[in-house]
């Protein structure tokens, strides 16, 4: 019971809901809350960790977990995830988004709306998904964007995922905006590339929030610049 009470609340346990903005990776951000409780209680280690990876481009919900709640992050990757963004048609990239300049360009003027909510609507449903080889998948024990950084040929497996909605929200030729709601291990810059596949274009995906992991959801979020112990 005492060794309970010189417990400070994190490391006893906290669910933390974060906004991540573009431009920090998800490591920046679970180390700035690390440092901060260093500092604010002088202990020497505590345990912390994040239920899911945001892109350096990427914004949106984080949700990170704190001393015995680490136990609950596998729980919290679990849920399902939602997402909005946009595609952008005509181009491809070699990571299937803006961190690396456009490769090829393609034809967009046989892109009708049906047709884009056509294709969206056959992304519904369980599938296999080849993850882009710009990702942290592992590998041999190396991750995938080490070989590809190195223009290394891997193998990228497919992988089941399931996508619950896919609405298109607006089209600006050639943006169209988007909101999916999708499983656990789903790469919507995967997306983004099959889509502009599907339409006999190209597509890459130019902007991505996540919104929602299972009920918990972005706007309940602090700022990961106002977060304060």
């Amino acid at each position: 019971m005492i060794a309970e009470q010189q417990l400070n609340p994190y490391e006893q346990g906290q669910v933390l809901l974060l906004y991540k903005p573009v431009g920090w990776t998800s490591f920046q951000l679970v180390n700035k809350i690390k440092w901060q409780l260093l500092h604010q209680y002088h202990i020497k280690k505590i345990k912390i960790g994040h239920a899911g990876t945001l892109d350096p481009l990427a914004d949106g919900l984080m949700i990170v977990c704190t001393g015995r709640y680490t136990k609950r992050i596998e729980e919290f990757q679990a849920h399902e995830k939602e997402y909005t963004g946009a595609f952008t048609l005509g181009a491809t990239t070699p990571c299937f988004d803006m961190e690396q300049p456009v490769d090829s360009y393609y034809e967009t003027t046989h892109i009708i709306p049906e047709k884009i909510y056509e294709v969206a609507a056959s992304f519904i449903g369980e599938q296999m998904q080849k993850p882009p080889v710009f990702s942290a998948v592992k590998i041999d024990g190396k991750r995938a964007y080490n070989y590809a950084r190195h223009n290394e040929a891997v193998e990228m497996k497919l992988k089941r995922i399931v996508i619950s909605e896919f609405e298109i929200t607006t089209i600006a030729m050639p943006v169209v905006s988007f909101r999916i709601v999708c499983s656990k291990g789903t790469y919507i810059r995967s997306i983004a590339h099959d889509f502009g596949e599907k339409l006999n274009s190209g597509a890459y995906l130019s902007r991505l929030t996540r919104t929602k992991i299972g009920r918990f959801c972005v706007e309940n979020a602090t700022h990961i610049e106002d977060f304060k112990v």
